[in-house]
């Protein structure tokens, strides 16, 4: 069944199989066809997301176990929905001793038949970085302890933590009170225990970034293949999901390779008489950098919708305010870096702190293949490691996709704009260096071909975290013209785009991935899809947000606070773009509430841009003082208070900011592809970056406001009408054509519009665009009719006054059946 709109559920203990079969009415009554869940196999108890896997073989017994989705999807087939589950083939979860698998690995190293699931180099003792020092300290403070009380002895770590011994090491334990013989035995096992600031210089095997709790998979394995997705593939055998979200594809070995298994085996299958019939629905977790395509011979259906979110997102905000909001935030913080710019810092730090033992790894991979070659085996680590360095410093992408004797195509773009970028990196006499690893990334090096498969692996897995630490997890905290461009897959080095990029990516992605999911909000984003729709407001007016913020500046004593300017900026632009709804300057309580989720979100700010804190060693006292001056400033009854201010410019920005919401809304519901709405995000979302995007969702309002029991708010009615205008009419949303419509007149750069047709069924739509400066200081989402004044739009059936298409709504859709009882549906004017 091909979804024709999916809702994403973030499941956990708190939020069950259970819970969400007791919305399963809403969601039929709203429209969606599937419910799109986050991983539901065993995991950390605990966990909130479920990434960190701990047995993909078994549903997760803190959701409900198998019983309970069982329920689930039975509840969702009576209404004639189905289920799409979230995958994780590149890692597992490791905490707390509660993975099978890793811990029989720990008790029988390399001799473990699980041993070849994970991606270690058994030159050495497995690294454990889970202490809180150093080894001689941990073990004279006596937080190393044998338990012989079970069947088996263990280690245990800080009185919690439990670890297998060897075998042969059972019947021969030291004494309690023998530090030297504890330390003799903890050096006979198969795994080294170490301070957890070890991990980045020496682990010897492969994590998920920089998170020592997460190991990486050999999903390339055949045996681990079919091991870890055996449950999947009989939960789709059997009728309960019908499709798959696999996450982080670029961390595997061969992501190309394993999707086109993936969808091979899924086609393999039969499904009973009773499930829905047709091919499994398949997107991938996927950041695409500007300008980069997906493949098209991967087997999968799209991408799960990241770079819809970055064109939707560049698409709101203008281009006419890029420069000076550019402007005001180097002159505002002191940074005078460009994007790219922090971002090449951003690359060398990390490489640098982060992943010294990934470096240090891939080199040694190209040093025994440069060795395999008589015209490079006189090369050495140093010279090979400086261009591995360099390469990856100027990626434009997070991966290509060799194999060492072969790449694809579309790779030889990116291998050729990096061999211009590095030139002025590269050490004099190493050139030729950098251009033979660029040879063996496009497979056509010389040197033993399994080398070179081995090292290009290497370097692959290395350039992708690399890429999402320093890019999305480094650099974004760095640079802060408008926290709004700065989102998962968003490219950080424009403002804004043009409605003819907007309309090439629709005409592509329809041409290529007709069912690629759409995204707006994930589980992952950095602000909520209604955060970023306000914060698109001030690129239409920058010079009133240059005087705003400067005005509150100097009403905070923020030059005199000790926070950096850099920092309060941002802070200014956040407590403006998150400030709820219903929040009012006035209510003590609600913004004592509201500033324990932007402390929460400052403190994660601060610790990931790595300036002035950071998450190895924070700095308290800093950070102590930055949350002290939002606190104070977020205070009524304190003077230099920013809550009244700052929540006047909220209301005098209503109308552009809901204006851009709508339009965002609407977009995300009519143009080709599969809509994808994040739990909760039928309604306003103003959320931050997790955990607070993973807050609990108040359903029971959403079912009242649709059931009329309260009153709707007007995106809720939006995107409720586009989503069952998608049920009635699937294949006009789904398959149908995508032709631009030209605007004429004074505002035609204010207006996308566009037609879908499928046989004679026709779509129209039409979207006010950056109209922010015509209605600041109002309520209203729409400009009055005289400013549009000569302004066309060229439907095939005619012309229309934008005027009368925005006379009551900057969202116009018109659909047209003439077979069908009405003739027309209008949303709009």
């Amino acid at each position: 069944m091909t979804p024709r709109a999916t809702y994403r559920v973030q499941f956990n203990r708190d939020f069950p199989f259970a819970s969400a079969e007791e919305i399963v009415p809403y969601l039929g009554e709203l429209g969606v066809s599937h419910v799109y869940a986050s991983p539901i196999t065993a995991a950390v108890p605990g966990s909130q997301h479920g990434y960190d896997v701990t047995d993909p073989a078994r549903v997760n017994p803190e959701l409900g176990g198998e019983e309970a989705l069982r329920s689930l999807v039975a509840a969702l087939r009576a209404r004639g929905m189905g289920l799409i589950i979230d995958i994780v083939p590149n890692h597992m979860g490791i905490a707390g001793g509660y993975n099978p698998y890793w811990n029989d690995v720990l008790r029988h190293g390399e001799a473990s038949e699980y041993a070849r699931w994970f991606d270690i180099d058994w030159c050495e003792p497995l690294l454990l970085p889970i202490l809180g020092a150093p080894l001689p300290e941990v073990l004279a403070a006596g937080d190393v302890t044998l338990d012989r009380s079970a069947a088996e002895p263990e280690l245990v770590l800080y009185g919690e933590q439990r670890l297998p011994l060897r075998r042969e090491d059972h019947a021969a334990l030291p004494g309690p009170d023998d530090l030297e013989g504890l330390a003799a035995l903890l050096g006979r096992q198969h795994y080294r225990l170490a301070w957890w600031r070890q991990a980045n210089d020496e682990l010897n095997w492969r994590r998920f970034f920089t998170i020592n709790e997460l190991a990486g998979l050999r999903i390339e394995d055949p045996d681990v293949f079919e091991r870890t997705h055996e449950l999947y593939f009989r939960l789709w055998q059997e009728g309960l999901i019908d499709g798959v979200r696999i996450d982080h594809v670029d961390g595997l070995s061969d992501p190309a390779g394993y999707c086109r298994k993936l969808r091979q085996r899924f086609d393999a299958l039969a499904r009973p008489a009773d499930a829905p019939q047709g091919p499994a629905y398949i997107v991938v977790e996927k950041i695409l950098g500007p300008g980069e395509s997906l493949p098209r011979d991967w087997g999968v259906d799209g991408t799960s919708g990241y770079d819809f979110m970055e064109e939707v997102s560049a698409l709101l905000h203008d281009p006419a305010g890029e420069a000076e909001i550019l402007a005001l935030w180097h002159e505002f913080s002191g940074r005078t870096l460009t994007f790219r710019e922090e971002e090449l810092q951003a690359r060398q730090d990390m490489l640098s702190w982060d992943f010294e033992s990934q470096l240090r790894a891939c080199t040694d991979s190209f040093l025994a293949l440069a060795r395999s070659d008589p015209g490079s085996a006189g090369w050495t680590s140093g010279m090979l490691r400086r261009s591995i360095e360099r390469l990856i410093w100027v990626f434009p992408v997070y991966r290509t996709y060799g194999t060492g004797t072969a790449a694809p195509p579309g790779d030889a773009a990116v291998r050729e704009r990096v061999r211009e970028d590095v030139v002025r990196f590269v050490p004099p006499g190493e050139a030729a260096v950098a251009e033979r690893v660029l040879q063996w990334l496009g497979g056509n090096g010389p040197g033993d071909a399994n080398l070179a498969a081995e090292a290009v692996r290497r370097f692959q897995q290395l350039s992708a975290p690399i890429a999402a630490k320093a890019v999305e997890d480094t650099a974004f905290y760095r640079f802060a013209p408008l926290l709004s461009r700065l989102d998962v897959g968003f490219d950080a080095d424009r403002i804004a785009s043009s409605v003819e990029d907007f309309h090439r990516a629709c005409s592509d992605r329809l041409d290529a991935f007709p069912l690629a999911m759409l995204a707006t909000a994930t589980h992952d984003h950095k602000r909520g899809e209604d955060v970023r729709a306000r914060l698109a407001v001030l690129s239409a007016i920058p010079h009133v947000w240059r005087q705003r913020v400067e005005a509150w500046d100097e009403l905070a004593g923020g030059k005199d606070s000790g926070v950096a300017a850099a920092d309060r900026y941002a802070l200014y632009q956040m407590i403006y773009g998150c400030w709820p709804d219903r929040l009012q300057s006035g209510d003590r309580e609600g913004l004592t509430a509201y500033a324990e989720r932007l402390v929460a979100w400052q403190e994660k700010s601060l610790r990931e841009g790595k300036l002035r804190s950071s998450w190895a060693m924070p700095d308290t006292k800093y950070e102590t003082a930055a949350r002290q001056f939002l606190e104070s400033r977020l205070d009524p009854a304190r003077s230099g208070g920013l809550a009244a201010p700052i929540h006047g410019f909220v209301v005098e920005t209503a109308g552009a900011a809901s204006a851009n919401m709508l339009v965002q809304a609407g977009l995300h519901f009519t143009v080709p592809g599969v809509p994808d709405c994040y739990q909760g995000c039928e309604l306003p979302d103003y959320s931050m970056v997790d955990p607070d995007n993973r807050r609990p969702v108040d359903f029971v309002q959403r079912q009242q406001m649709l059931a009329k029991a309260l009153p709707a708010h007007p995106k809720l009615e939006l995107v409720s009408r586009l989503l069952l205008l998608r049920r009635k009419f699937p294949q006009v949303f789904l398959r149908g054509t995508y032709e631009p419509v030209a605007s004429s007149g004074i505002r035609k750069d204010h207006v996308l519009a566009f037609e879908r047709r499928r046989g004679d069924i026709v779509l129209r739509c039409a979207f006010a665009l950056r109209c922010a400066e015509s209605i600041t200081g109002s309520d209203t989402t729409i400009p009055p009719r005289e400013w549009w004044a000569d302004t066309q739009v060229h439907f095939g059936i005619g012309d229309s006054a934008a005027a009368d298409l925005f006379g009551g709504s900057p969202v116009f859709v018109s659909l047209e059946d003439p077979d069908g009882p009405c003739s027309s549906s209008v949303i709009g004017s």
